[in-house]
């Protein structure tokens, strides 16, 4: 539960600052971002989340300090950046993300499905890369409109998209090797 708050924060975030912006200067705007990091901060006891909330916080300050936009575009960017990190590591030291997720629901995985969840986070980290690199597009060279409506709805909608195609081709794998 303590992830819900930033959770939600950090998925509003673009609508956030684009709505604000007529609104208040960047440096104003600057405070979401440290609320959202010290909210993440708080919520985790994760190395990789801490160094996102630090990372969080500078961008807020080069906001504060420089009153652009350009630092609270990039936390997106950033966010992609420790996804990819945290499954990219897990792919070096097992057991990896998605394997651990599915040990939640299926605690004894066969060598299949330990195999099938490896492909899967190589799925991820391919999304978080390219989704962050877009991120990183939209911030230096899109209007803030383009940036929200990007980083806003449609990094949302391919995430889902991803999310529904695993889960149909999941159900697949897992009755081939259930029936195997």
């Amino acid at each position: 539960m303590r992830w819900l708050l930033p959770g939600l924060l950090t998925l509003a975030y673009p609508a956030l600052v684009y709505l604000s912006l007529g609104y208040l200067e960047p440096r104003w705007l600057a405070l979401l971002l440290v609320a959202l990091a010290l909210l993440r901060a708080a919520a985790t006891r994760d190395r990789m989340w801490l160094l996102a909330a630090a990372g969080g916080l500078l961008l807020a300050g080069a906001g504060m300090i420089s009153n652009a936009l350009m630092p609270l575009q990039l936390y997106p960017v950033l966010v992609n950046a420790v996804l990819l990190v945290i499954f990219g590591s897990s792919l070096v030291f097992p057991p990896t993300v998605i394997e651990r997720l599915a040990r939640l629901r299926e605690p004894d995985l066969p060598e299949a499905g330990v195999r099938y969840t490896r492909k899967v986070t190589w799925l991820w980290c391919g999304f978080f890369a390219c989704n962050g690199g877009i991120a990183l597009g939209t911030a230096l060279w899109a209007s803030p409109a383009v940036w929200a409506l990007y980083n806003g709805v449609i990094a949302y909608l391919l995430m889902g998209l991803l999310f529904a195609g695993e889960w149909l081709v999941r159900q697949r794998v897992r009755a081939g090797y259930r029936h195997g």
